[in-house]
């Protein structure tokens, strides 16, 4: 482990210790957990509380004010059409600053202090780890929006991005069809990208691609010059990108200063989405490849009416995402499951949630008994417009498997 994930999961650590949450879970093994305090949840009142983490502050805040902004786009439009169980949802918004400490702070505040029903957000699996024992020590939900590396599961977390055989493996079988086996990884330097890349080595080594680099540079760096020389002289035949945050911009920046581009050594990232092209520059992505489930450009219904009431309430200028749409999907996932309920307890909405269904901008999403969701994974081509077109769709909904127990390659 580096000195950088150590650091962040003690202060993590610290910070969930002081805070008086004692369950702890380990990475690909769900935790039971401990005696939860009484929910101080309100449920007698007209309304009912959830509570919004998110980066609007920091490296990460120009992926994480999108997901605060759909957020608030469902609940708008849950309240205007009743609200759920009758009651009008009141937003409780704490700033995670990109910062794992932080997000395990303001989830421990938003829980015992001010008593909301649900939580939504976190981006970093760091933060999502931070908060992790929070949630289950106080038996609360989160509901996670952003893909990530997979190997684990809590029954007081639904994940409603996607997981590993939904994107990263995917991604692996486009580039095998396009005969680019000579891969370089590059990453932020925390626990997605570092287990991601264990995962993505797994199956190299299983389907004939060499791993020509391995690099990594701390969340929020701006240097990427040691880094960008390596990947030149490596004979990279495409770039496996874990890159998070505004270091998106400094990469791509070295990268293009080098002669690199997407016809001579292609990247395909797994964090960059609608809104980020714009932070980091079309001039740096047009014509990059990127993975996800959902893309602005998805034709359905559901998408169109997602983007054009998210384009009248924030500008038209503006883009939709797969986090953003992960997380306007995960408010309604609650919703719905609360009704069925007929309650907001974490219990009574665990057990009614498996095989719940909403029909998504992706399209119709089911929840899985392992809190994950079916998801339909797309590989994207970044376009002259800062969109991103599909060029490669699965021919079904994917079922979420994030323990990869139906891949030989993995077992060992």
């Amino acid at each position: 482990m580096q000195k950088t994930n150590s650091l962040i999961n003690a202060k993590a650590l610290l910070a969930v210790v002081a805070a008086g949450a004692v369950a702890v879970s380990i990475v690909g093994v769900p935790a039971a957990a401990s005696a939860a305090s009484s929910s101080c949840v309100d449920t007698k009142s007209k309304t009912i509380k959830v509570g919004f983490v998110n980066s609007l502050s920091g490296t990460m805040a120009i992926s994480e004010k999108t997901v605060f902004d759909a957020q608030t786009l469902a609940v708008n439009e849950i309240n205007k059409a009743g609200g759920v169980l009758g009651k009008k949802i009141v937003v409780v918004s704490e700033d995670g600053a990109s910062d794992p400490a932080t997000f395990a702070q303001k989830a421990q505040k938003l829980i015992q202090q001010d008593c909301v029903a649900a939580v939504f957000g976190g981006w970093t699996s760091s933060s999502r780890k931070a908060m992790l024992p929070v949630f289950e020590a106080n038996n609360s939900l989160l509901f996670y929006p952003v893909q990530y590396e997979g190997l684990e599961a809590s029954k007081n977390i639904y994940y409603t991005g996607a997981t590993t055989n939904q994107q990263i493996l995917p991604a692996l079988d486009y580039l095998k069809t396009k005969k680019l086996k000579k891969i370089f990884l590059v990453g932020s330097d925390y626990v997605f990208p570092r287990t991601a890349n264990k995962e993505i080595k797994a199956y190299a080594a299983a389907n004939g691609f060499t791993v020509v680099g391995e690099e990594y540079a701390p969340l929020g760096s701006t240097d990427f010059t040691t880094i960008a020389n390596k990947l030149k002289a490596s004979g990279a035949e495409a770039v496996l990108n874990t890159i998070n945050g505004d270091s998106n911009v400094a990469f791509f920046k070295q990268y293009g200063s080098l002669g690199l581009n997407a016809k001579n050594c292609p990247v395909i990232s797994f964090s960059i989405g609608e809104e980020e092209v714009a932070g980091v520059g079309l001039q740096y992505l047009k014509g990059q490849y990127t993975a996800w489930d959902y893309y602005q450009t998805v034709s359905s219904p559901a998408n169109k009416k997602f983007v054009a009431a998210f384009k009248k309430a924030y500008g038209a200028t503006r883009h939709t995402s797969d986090p953003m749409e992960a997380s306007y999907a995960a408010v309604n996932l609650w919703a719905l499951m609360a009704t069925k309920a007929k309650s907001f307890a974490t219990d009574d909405i665990n057990s009614v949630s498996k095989g719940i269904q909403f029909v998504a901008p992706e399209g119709t999403v089911v929840v899985n008994a392992n809190h994950h969701i079916t998801k339909t994974p797309l590989i994207g081509i970044v376009n002259g417009q800062g969109l991103i077109d599909t060029v490669w769709k699965s021919p079904k909904p994917v079922t979420p498997d994030p323990f990869l127990t139906g891949y030989s390659w993995w077992k060992n």
